[in-house]
C-alpha cells in the first residue's frame, strides 16, 4: 500500500524539478494511488505545506546542512523539507515521529548513506529550540529578509507589494496565505435546489452561509456527490462571486464574458439572471470552452452560449452588450494561498501582462452599449496590473467613467477596489466597474 509521506515526497520532488502546477501534480498522484481518505489528507497537507513554506524551510536547512542545498541530492532535500515542515507546522505529529519517518523515507528512496545526516539535521533543529530566525540571523538579516524567511515569500515579490501597499498590509496578506488559506466556497444553483434541499443533499458536509447562495465548506468533500452531478452547485471562491455581484446582471441583460473559461463566473451570472437573458462566453481554446459547455449543461443553464474567440481581436459579428465581464489573465498573486507555486515565479515573467490586460479591456469596450457597464477584474493584488490599467483605460476612453459598486454583503466599497483575504476570507482580488457614457 502507498505511504502518504512517500507519495508526498515523490510528488514534491517532481514538482520542484518540473515546475508543474501543484493541483495537477497532486491530483494525478492521488488518483493513481491506493491511499485511504486519511492518507490522502496527510499527503495533501504535506505536499501543499512544503510548497507553501519552501523558503522558510530552506532558510532553516541552510543553517544545519554543511553543503549548499542546490548541490545536495534533490530527494534528500525534499525529505528534509517534509520532516522540517512536520516539526514546525503539524502539531498533531510528534517530533520524534517526524524524524523517524524522514530517516525511513531516505532508506525507502535508496539513500541509506544519507539517513544519518537527515537524522542529525532534524534532531539538531529540535535541540536548538525549533527557531526559524536564529540569534545570528537577527544580527545579519534585513527586514525584507526577515519577512521572506518567516512568511516564505520571495524578497522580490515582498518588496514589490510593500511598495504598493506598505509593510503592515502586505505582512497581514502574506500571513493569511500561509496560515488561514485552503477554505473552499461553493455557489448554490437556485434554479436547481433550495437551501434546504442542498443541505439535505450534502448531509454530513459541514456548511456555513450568510446569504444561502455562497457557502463556505467547514468540513467534508463535495465534488464526488450526487448533489454536484445534479447541478445543485458549482465550486467558486467568494471573491469570484463578488466580481459577478459587482456587475449585477439581470434577466434583461445581454452579457459578454470575454475571458470565460473554466466558467465559474459565467455560471454565477447565468444563475443571477434566472437562466434568462443571454450570456456569450468566449475563450481562446476549444478545450477550455468545452469546460464551460459541460458545466452549463450540468447546471441546467440554457442562457449560455460558449464559443472560441480571441479576447484581443475584434469580432464584428457580435452585437452590443449591456453588461461585460472582463476578467483578464493575470499573475495570480491573489490565489497563492491555494496555488503556492505562483509566488516563486519571477516578476519579469509578468512584465507584458499589463499591456495584454489593457488590450483585452480596450477591445471589450468596442462591444459595450451606451449606458452599459463593464467590470475589469483580476485575481492579483499588483497595482501594475490593476490600478495602472484602470487609469490607462480612463485616459484613453473618455466615453467611460467609473460606476458605483453595489453593496456587497451589506458593505459599501470604493471603486476600484482591491480585496484582500481579510475582507471576506477569500482570494485576493481586484474589481473596477466602468459605465459607457456616450
Amino acid at each position: 500500500m502507498t505511504e502518504p509521506r512517500y507519495l508526498a515526497a515523490k510528488l514534491l520532488d517532481k514538482t520542484f524539478k518540473s515546475g508543474s502546477y501543484s493541483n495537477i501534480q497532486l491530483g494525478s498522484g492521488l488518483e493513481r494511488s491506493d491511499l485511504d481518505s486519511q492518507g490522502r489528507r496527510l499527503c495533501t497537507v504535506l505536499y501543499y505545506g512544503v510548497i507553501q513554506r519552501r523558503i522558510t524551510l530552506d532558510h532553516v536547512l541552510a543553517r544545519y546542512c554543511s553543503r549548499p542545498l542546490a548541490k545536495m541530492d534533490s530527494i534528500i532535500v525534499t525529505i528534509l523539507r517534509c520532516g522540517l515542515y512536520q516539526i514546525l507546522y503539524m502539531d498533531n505529529i510528534p517530533d520524534n515521529a517526524a524524524v523517524n519517518e524522514s530517516v525511513r523515507l531516505a532508506k525507502q528512496f535508496g539513500k541509506t548513506s544519507a539517513s544519518g545526516m537527515v537524522n542529525a539535521v532534524l534532531r539538531n533543529f529540535i535541540r536548538d529550540g525549533k527557531v526559524v530566525i536564529s540569534e545570528r540571523d537577527k544580527e545579519n538579516i534585513s527586514e525584507l529578509g526577515r519577512i521572506s524567511a518567516v512568511w516564505s515569500i520571495p524578497e522580490e515579490l515582498a518588496e514589490s507589494l510593500i511598495s504598493d501597499y506598505g509593510e503592515d498590509i502586505v505582512e497581514r496578506f502574506i500571513r493569511f496565505t500561509v496560515t488561514d488559506s485552503g477554505e473552499t466556497f461553493i455557489r448554490r444553483n437556485p434554479l436547481k435546489c433550495t437551501h434546504e434541499e442542498l443541505s439535505e443533499a450534502l448531509h454530513g458536509v459541514e456548511l456555513q452561509t450568510d446569504d444561502q447562495l455562497c457557502y463556505r465548506l467547514k468540513s467534508g468533500s463535495v465534488i464526488d456527490t450526487d448533489a454536484f452531478r445534479s447541478g445543485f452547485f458549482h465550486v467558486q471562491d467568494i471573491s469570484s462571486q463578488l466580481c459577478c455581484m459587482a456587475l449585477a446582471p439581470t434577466e434583461n441583460d445581454r452579457v459578454l464574458d470575454i475571458c470565460a473559461a473554466p466558467g465559474g463566473k459565467t455560471f454565477t451570472m447565468a444563475e443571477m439572471m434566472n437562466g434568462r437573458g443571454e450570456i456569450h462566453a468566449f475563450d481562446l481554446h476549444e478545450k477550455r470552452v468545452k469546460l464551460i459547455r459541460e458545466g452549463a449543461e450540468r447546471l441546467g443553464l440554457s442562457n449560455i452560449s460558449a464559443k472560441t474567440g480571441d479576447a484581443i481581436v475584434f469580432m464584428p459579428e457580435l452585437p452590443k452588450f449591456t453588461k461585460i465581464l472582463c476578467d483578464v489573465p493575470c499573475s495570480g498573486y491573489g490565489v497563492i494561498g491555494h496555488k503556492p507555486e505562483i509566488k516563486y515565479k519571477r516578476l519579469s515573467e509578468f512584465e507584458r501582462l499589463p499591456e495584454i490586460q489593457y488590450n483585452i479591456a480596450d477591445n471589450a469596450l468596442n462591444y459595450l452599449a451606451v449606458g452599459g457597464e463593464m467590470v475589469y477584474s483580476t485575481c492579483t493584488v499588483r497595482k501594475a496590473e490593476n490600478e495602472a490599467v484602470v487609469q490607462k483605460i480612463l485616459e484613453n476612453h473618455p466615453e467611460t467613467e467609473l460606476a458605483e459598486l453595489p453593496e456587497l454583503y451589506g458593505r459599501s466599497f470604493d471603486n476600484p477596489k482591491t480585496f484582500f483575504p481579510c475582507d471576506f476570507s477569500g482570494d485576493g482580488f481586484f474589481i473596477a466597474k466602468f459605465r459607457k457614457k456616450f
